[in-house]
């Protein structure tokens, strides 16, 4: 990077944050406080030209106008809702993701979820530790072959995820238009909802899907439906289904993700029907690894004038 400095966002993995620091100083920026981030910006903004964030973090438009060499938001992740694209791009900042490489690690977290929510998986880890299959049998739970499974997006992540659990049973998908794929096409989002026993979410984060998981749409579902959430938090009115899972309007849900992480509603952590992750779909070696590598050579393209691998068009 020269004299350019990367303004790092949030933690990294030790892998990527080595392969940055090679590459140029690195500023830390969330271990500074408040003032220390004002003193910086008053004296050294025009250095930065790479800020490098997590897709649960983004980038402000504050910091954006605050950065006049900024080029590249590189975001660790597929997720670009936390940042304002349009106003980023006509600042003249690309922003980029690492798509695809997360794929399969998504899928299969939402196939285990699916697993371990209608077989009482966690519970029965609970169940096991506290001593309790030596005074009692396990409650039975409910069967996974045979479920009619509706996923909302059928993305590469929710392509991924349909592929698999069509061996369990049949699929059908809701989304914006119908895709080139061998599952049934709905374009109403309650009726996919009535006509599901486990309704999977990979859409992506935008205004038109905030809150899209709605009361009415959990009324759909019914009291022996599934919610499973891979997406992000906001497409969930979290409300409305703390609400349903407290009055059996649905039969559970499990979340990899909610709206204000790392903060998870009480009621969600509280009900016995939830199955809970710390947004770790992508949390693998192997998928970590081959993230920072993408946001390294969008970097490293960045610096070379090349054009970058996956920026947002």
């Amino acid at each position: 990077m020269g004299k350019q400095v990367a303004l790092q966002l949030c933690p990294l993995s030790e892998y990527l944050e080595a392969q940055l620091a090679e590459r140029g100083p690195v500023v830390r920026w969330f271990e500074l406080d408040e003032a220390a981030q004002r003193a910086w910006l008053a004296t050294q903004a025009d250095s930065a030209n790479v800020v490098v964030t997590g897709g649960h973090l983004g980038c402000t438009n504050d910091l954006i106008d605050a950065l006049p060499s900024l080029g590249l938001i590189a975001i660790n992740g597929v997720g670009f809702d936390k940042v304002d694209v349009p106003y980023a791009q006509g600042r003249g900042v690309a922003v980029s993701t690492t798509p695809g490489v997360l794929t399969d690690d998504v899928a299969d977290l939402a196939v285990g979820l699916t697993i371990g929510l209608l077989r009482g998986l966690a519970a029965a880890d609970r169940f096991v530790r506290d001593g309790r299959w030596l005074e009692e049998g396990f409650p039975l739970k409910r069967k996974v072959t045979g479920r009619r499974f509706g996923i909302v997006g059928l993305g590469h992540i929710g392509r991924a995820t349909a592929d698999r659990l069509a061996a369990f049973g049949p699929i059908a998908y809701h989304g914006r238009m119908p895709k080139d794929a061998p599952y049934r096409f709905e374009p109403d989002l309650h009726v996919l909802a009535r006509d599901s026993d486990v309704l999977l979410l990979a859409c992506a984060a935008t205004e038109e899907t905030r809150g899209l998981i709605d009361a009415s749409v959990l009324e759909a579902l019914g009291p022996e439906g599934y919610l499973v959430n891979v997406a992000r938090g906001s497409v969930v009115d979290e409300d409305a289904l703390v609400a349903a899972l407290d009055r059996g309007t649905i039969a559970g849900a499990a979340l990899d993700v909610v709206a204000d992480e790392p903060v998870v509603p009480v009621g969600l952590i509280a009900s016995e029907r939830t199955v809970l992750a710390p947004h770790i779909a992508s949390g693998t070696v192997e998928t970590r690894k081959a993230m920072a590598d993408l946001v390294l050579a969008n970097v490293d393209a960045l610096l070379a004038g090349a054009p970058l691998p996956s920026a947002l068009k």
